[in-house]
């Protein structure tokens, strides 16, 4: 899903939120394949800096691997709660759909603050699921799945307190806005058609927990197949960009 063409377009609007200068130094938390770190590294240039962390082995040797030809791009394993960076050094810090996988927000939120220079900012961005709307055919039997895949996040609904845990760390929030993915129509390569298998395979996995039967997994999946068929298939959910300031 990192190169569909809304999560691309997501990624755009990070970059100009951030406003990024060549010189600056920057810290991607929870880089994932380092498909930010590249565009940002290309941004700051040879002068600037970009470190990528991420707690997965996996993820940060992709990342390597991508960003080889830039010099000014390192990685390493680490936690949110427990970054692998230096004090007060950078000049911008960013988080995507990081957070809402994490136990200890606060803490990891006390760690981007420790990273940043005085004046540094911090570019946040989480999606609410409660601002999921999906059509179906059965709602109810909608709402039993996509409470399912609620446990797979700490919290599906940590942007609606992410302005006062970023004031309380210390911050002064500059901005908020929304970015919403909105597929109106079955599109296979787009964070919808993702997010169907996703949660398709994660529910089949979890579903017994949720008392749901296989049968009702794959009538919901099957669901979505046919509407998609007849084009009436419609899924938009929005994400939260909060950037503020040291």
């Amino acid at each position: 899903m990192y190169l569909t063409p809304d999560v691309v377009g997501q990624r755009v609007s990070v970059l100009h939120a951030l406003a990024l200068l060549p010189g600056e130094r920057v810290l991607d938390i929870g880089t994932g394949p380092g498909l930010l770190a590249e565009d940002i590294a290309k941004l700051v240039g040879r002068d600037g800096h970009v470190r990528g962390l991420d707690i997965s082995d996996a993820m940060v040797t992709a990342a390597r691997t991508r960003c080889a030809a830039l010099p000014q791009a390192s990685f390493a394993v680490c936690p949110a709660t427990k970054l692998e960076a230096e004090s007060g050094v950078y000049d911008a810090a960013v988080a995507t759909q990081v957070f809402e996988y994490v136990d200890e927000v606060d803490l990891a939120l006390k760690e981007l603050y420790r990273t940043l220079r005085p004046g540094g900012r911090a570019l946040v961005l989480d999606t609410d699921w409660d601002s999921l709307v999906w059509h179906s055919s059965d709602r109810a039997r909608m709402r039993r799945v996509l409470n399912c895949w609620d446990d797979h996040l700490a919290d599906p609904h940590l942007p609606t307190t992410l302005a006062g845990r970023l004031r309380r760390v210390g911050f002064q929030l500059t901005r908020v806005e929304v970015v919403p993915l909105l597929s109106v129509g079955f599109q296979p390569h787009s964070y919808a058609g993702g997010m169907l298998k996703a949660i398709h395979g994660f529910v089949r996995q979890h579903g017994e927990a949720h008392g749901l039967a296989s049968a009702e997994i794959q009538a919901w999946y099957d669901d979505q197949l046919r509407l998609a068929e007849k084009n009436a298939f419609f899924f938009s959910v929005n994400r939260y960009l909060f950037l503020a300031v040291k």
